[in-house]
């Protein structure tokens, strides 16, 4: 079996306990699987809070964490992230030379927010739900659709549900049934890179 390193970005409320559970799910599945702490070590109880946090640092602090998660790790990475850390993750995938692919959980950037198109031969899946309401209509559903229809392997996977954090096992969206179906893609995924 082919062992693929992946840099894992938590989402708003942190790096919480369901975000390294689903990291062991990938590492027991022979992968590596970094998860850098953009927060320093705090997390917070909705996502409301979280993003107060962000807006306190800056997204632009958001992102720059993430450049420097990266300095000590080989080029060859899958990068994914919990919706606040597709940020970084999907500007990773599309800027930095050597990307093996991208995992982008709950949302999706514009292409053009990180360059004028999305990499040739990188691979990416987007995962969402049908109706949540960030996903859905903040945008991102849209901007998945129009990645899926410029990159050459790209593949959105809509749920059913209104939850946003469904494969956070530490949370109440949590989704075990879609969460389960989630992982089985993602290791598909990564098996075939």
């Amino acid at each position: 079996m082919k062992v693929t390193a992946i840099l894992l970005f938590h989402h708003a409320q942190g790096l919480t306990s369901g975000v390294t559970a689903f990291a062991d799910e990938l590492r027991k599945a022979g992968h590596t699987v970094h998860t850098p702490d953009l927060f320093d070590g705090r997390t917070f109880d909705s996502i409301e809070a979280g993003m107060g946090f962000v807006r306190e640092i800056g997204f632009g602090e958001v992102i720059a964490r993430g450049e420097r998660a990266v300095n000590e790790l080989p080029a060859q990475l899958v990068y994914a992230g919990f919706s606040l850390g597709v940020v970084p993750a999907q500007m990773l995938a599309q800027t930095r030379p050597g990307a093996l692919g991208a995992l982008l959980f709950y949302s999706c950037v514009p292409v053009s927010e990180f360059g004028s198109a999305w990499p040739p031969g990188v691979p990416v899946q987007v995962h969402g739900m049908d109706a949540d309401p960030y996903f859905v209509d903040e945008g991102d559903i849209d901007a998945a659709r129009a990645l899926v229809e410029e990159a050459e392997d790209a593949e959105l996977f809509l749920y059913p549900g209104n939850q946003h954090y469904f494969a956070d096992n530490s949370l109440p969206s949590y989704d075990a049934e879609a969460s389960a179906l989630l992982i089985q893609r993602v290791l598909a995924f990564l098996a075939a890179i």
